[in-house]
């Protein structure tokens, strides 16, 4: 009798019971989502807890979830205003009873990583970056908000102490993850804490490659100013020559005003929509530094060569002449240039899909799965 009871025994120690999933906010659908997405996918069950939650903009794949948004959610404007609550997260993220739960899994690159987990819990985050307008763009976004003199002066002692809070949030994980050496760099420097790093999942499978040549130039995502899109609209105002940009954001109104006649904007669009804008391009340009750069990949992925500021995730994700080329300069005068130098038909589709395919979705599962797993047996002898 105790032989056979003994697998099970074991199996049950050594697997958590209950599992919790945390997310920043879910009001929009980008690269942080699409892990979060994956992370639903391998625990289908597990609950999401999120500050804030609009299902009018969260990808179609968060329509069954179990979807708990704090109590900042049901305030007014929350869903389309949500930044205007940013005093009151922090303790929205403590706010939330993780009591029962064995493993707690968030995805943060804000708040998320502050939730207080069960003394005996293990609590693993994804940290897509340390809080990009507390630590690297902290000057920026002051001088940026089209907010009242009165309130740009307040503003920098609020974030100091809200700084503070962010450094002490990030010693709470027992184990921190994130999806380039740019961001495992940064995690470093803010945080004095080592990160392993798991490049982000791409939905390379759904994305036919193709090997007939374009017709326009593409960039896009959310159009906030740290991606710089304002280059590539400079640019191709000066060259005149068809450029088109997807997505949404608060840079839409200015980015219009410095377009030229053959720029066109098209706003939010689908995931299909968004494939076949890959297809028909002649390269995808990314101007900016990011953490990783799903939206480069998933372009690649289309077998469309990059055009690519060379620093951050880009370094790490396009092949110099293989998969894509880099400018030297942030400025819309390297843009330009790099532009009129580039030879599309230098660049094989087949090989740039092939580089694309080592960072699909099926990797991220397999490697995240067998990390958390490990996670955990290890917390488990502790």
């Amino acid at each position: 009798m105790p032989t056979a009871v003994e697998p099970i025994r074991v199996e049950a120690r050594h697997s958590p019971r209950r599992i919790a999933l945390v997310h920043d906010y879910l009001v929009q659908d980008g690269g942080s989502e699409r892990v979060l997405l994956a992370l639903h996918e391998l625990y289908p069950r597990a609950p999401i807890y999120t500050l804030f939650h609009n299902p009018e903009r969260t990808h179609a794949g968060f329509k069954h979830a179990d979807i708990r948004a704090s109590h900042l959610n049901k305030l007014p404007f929350a869903r389309k205003r949500y930044q205007w609550y940013l005093p009151f997260m922090a303790s929205a993220i403590e706010s939330f009873d993780l009591t029962g739960f064995d493993l707690v899994v968030s995805s943060s690159s804000t708040f998320a990583k502050g939730v207080i987990a069960a003394p005996e819990a293990l609590h693993v985050c994804y940290c897509h970056t340390p809080t990009r307008f507390l630590w690297q763009e902290r000057n920026d976004y002051v001088n940026e908000l089209p907010q009242p003199k009165l309130v740009k002066r307040i503003l920098p002692a609020f974030l100091h102490q809200l700084r503070q809070w962010d450094a002490i949030a990030a010693r709470r994980p027992d184990l921190l993850i994130t999806n380039s050496r740019t961001s495992q760099q940064r995690i470093r420097r803010y945080y004095q804490r080592d990160a392993e790093i798991i490049a982000p999942p791409v939905d390379v499978e759904r994305i036919p490659f193709t090997t007939k040549p374009g017709t326009y130039w593409l960039t896009g995502g959310r159009l906030v100013a740290y991606k710089r899109f304002d280059l590539a609209v400079r640019a191709f105002a000066k060259l005149n020559v068809p450029l088109k940009i997807f997505g949404e954001g608060p840079e839409m109104e200015k980015l219009k005003k410095m377009a030229g006649p053959k720029t066109e904007f098209l706003g939010h669009i689908t995931d299909e929509a968004k494939i076949q804008l890959f297809r028909d391009a002649i390269a995808f340009l990314h101007p900016q530094i990011e953490d990783f750069g799903i939206t480069a990949v998933e372009a690649m992925a289309a077998g469309r060569p990059i055009i690519a500021f060379g620093q951050g995730g880009a370094a790490e994700t396009v092949l110099n002449g293989v998969t894509g080329t880099f400018f030297e300069v942030q400025c819309w005068e390297d843009v330009g240039n790099a532009v009129l130098r580039f030879d599309p038909a230098r660049f094989d589709p087949r090989k740039i899909r092939q580089h694309a395919e080592t960072f699909g979705k099926p990797r991220f599962l397999q490697q995240i799965k067998e990390r958390l797993d490990r996670a955990w047996t290890e917390h488990q002898r502790v």
